[in-house]
């Protein structure tokens, strides 16, 4: 049984929907701060959701069957599409996902459910460093779904950007361990605004390191891990260009791999 349920910042029940393997809530009420979103998947830990109108449908792994979802408010909406979360109807799905999806190869990183801060729902993207602790430069918005990257700022154009720190590392927390064997880096490429990195590295839970050179392109960027079995990358010891721009940022990280069948 998969049950989702819509509560306000004291915990009422605002809405509820559930189904053994599909549930579709929809309802109508102007959201407020606090209000939050929560999922109850039984005996599932794979589901494809989607949280609202406003964020794309994805993958989540719930190591607990449960998920937590609070609906941005204030400056966080900033990462989102204009108006987002401002209608006065909403809807939310969560299905559980097939045995043959499960194994297949796909980009294990993408989560556009992804939030700022601690999460019970994985994959989730953290960073010692996000410009200014503004939205808009997140490190969730790397695996938001989203590789718009002509522009920077506000949506469709949220990047992890880094302040101009030379420390700057960005983790991403699969929730459990996967098989992997490739990564794709898409950075943002607002040319002359922007700079570039030329050059870093990624650690990974099973004790590797992989080195790796970057263009100045717009375009995804591609780095073979070989086959290994991790819970989580760090993208880290990134290398800026001598551009005088101060600004390298990252649009896009997808790591391909799967689990086990």
């Amino acid at each position: 049984m998969i049950e989702i349920t819509a509560r306000d910042a004291a915990g009422n029940v605002l809405a509820r929907a559930g189904h053994e393997s599909e549930a579709l809530l929809c309802f109508d009420r102007a959201y407020a701060p606090g209000d939050r979103i929560e999922i109850d998947a039984g005996a599932h830990r794979h589901l494809w959701v989607q949280t609202d109108v406003s964020v794309l449908p994805g993958e989540i792994y719930l190591p607990d069957g449960r998920m937590t979802w609070t609906v941005p408010a204030g400056e966080h909406r900033l990462a989102y599409r204009p108006g987002a979360f401002e209608e006065g109807r909403h809807i939310v799905t969560a299905r559980a996902m097939s045995d043959e999806e499960i194994a297949a190869r796909r980009d294990l990183a993408r989560n556009p459910a992804d939030l700022r801060g601690d999460t019970d729902f994985f994959p989730h993207c953290t960073a010692n460093v996000e410009t200014r602790n503004e939205s808009c430069f997140a490190a969730r918005n790397v695996i938001d779904g989203l590789r718009f990257n002509t522009f920077h700022g506000e949506w469709p154009f949220q990047s992890w950007g880094i302040g101009a720190r030379e420390d700057a590392w960005c983790l991403l927390d699969l929730g459990r361990e996967v098989n992997v064997d490739a990564m794709a880096l898409t950075l943002r490429a607002d040319f002359p605004h922007d700079a570039w990195w030329v050059r870093g590295q990624v650690a990974l839970s099973d004790g590797g390191a992989v080195d790796f050179d970057l263009q100045k392109t717009g375009d995804r960027q591609s780095i073979d891990l070989g086959h290994r079995r991790v819970r989580w990358l760090r993208l880290q010891n990134l290398i800026k260009s001598d551009d005088p721009s101060a600004f390298p940022a990252l649009i896009a990280w997808e790591v391909f791999g799967a689990d086990e069948k």
